[in-house]
């Protein structure tokens, strides 16, 4: 089990926000988590990595007690775990090898060759093999969250955690991001993911979850 979350509580600036989660994700798994702007979903995610913290309950990640998460540790933790943002945040003055490198080195991999190989293997995999030396502003949105999954690959993650990934994007390249995601989930990755799109799980089939209400309820899956 890589998320397992029960009775779990999430509060921010002293009031709830979602209460009583259950929440189980195993290997290979896409969850979505679905509902309205502003009912929680960002925040169930930004507590999974580790930045909003529990309140109340039980919750483990990747084998790690969260309730008991010291700061010093967190990094440790997120090196398992990959996140995708719906705005990219990818450094607009360097290039996308540059933006994968840096992320490489930051995350304590010394040797040049073997970053530029795992680069390459990353942007083959998400089909921009050729855009290596490409400016950010030079690709479609599509391509540039496409990157955002290379970047998110690249320490080989357990868990993908993606925040509204298609929010900003057309229907075409959403759905380019979808099947990379449904494919990337085939190796074993786990995948959760906040929409708003009901259309989605009925072209990517999951586990749907609702923030409703200050809950998260079950809904039947689809697809």
């Amino acid at each position: 089990m890589l998320i397992d979350y029960k009775g779990v509580e999430l509060r921010q600036d002293d009031r709830p926000v979602l209460s009583g989660i259950e929440l189980q994700v195993d290997e290979g798994e896409l969850c979505y988590i679905m509902g309205e702007v502003g009912s929680g979903k960002s925040s169930l995610l930004k507590s999974v990595y580790g930045e909003l913290p529990i309140a109340k309950g039980s919750a483990t990640v990747l084998d790690t007690n969260l309730c008991r998460l010291r700061p010093r540790k967190l990094p440790r933790l997120r090196k398992q775990m990959g996140i995708i943002f719906q705005d990219f945040q990818l450094l607009r003055d360097r290039t996308v090898q540059e933006n994968l490198d840096f992320v490489l080195r930051s995350t304590g991999w010394k040797k040049r060759r073997l970053r530029q190989e795992r680069i390459q293997e990353v942007l083959e995999q998400v089909g921009l093999g050729e855009s290596a030396m490409s400016m950010p502003y030079e690709l479609s949105g599509g391509e540039q969250q496409c990157v955002c999954i290379a970047r998110a690959l690249l320490n080989k993650p357990r868990l993908l955690i993606a925040d509204e990934p298609t929010a900003n994007l057309s229907a075409e390249s959403s759905k380019l991001v979808m099947s990379l995601l449904s494919e990337i989930r085939k190796s074993g990755t786990a995948v959760l993911l906040s929409t708003h799109n009901s259309s989605l799980p009925e072209l990517f089939s999951g586990r749907i979850r609702e923030c409703k209400d200050g809950r998260l309820e079950e809904k039947t899956e689809e697809g």
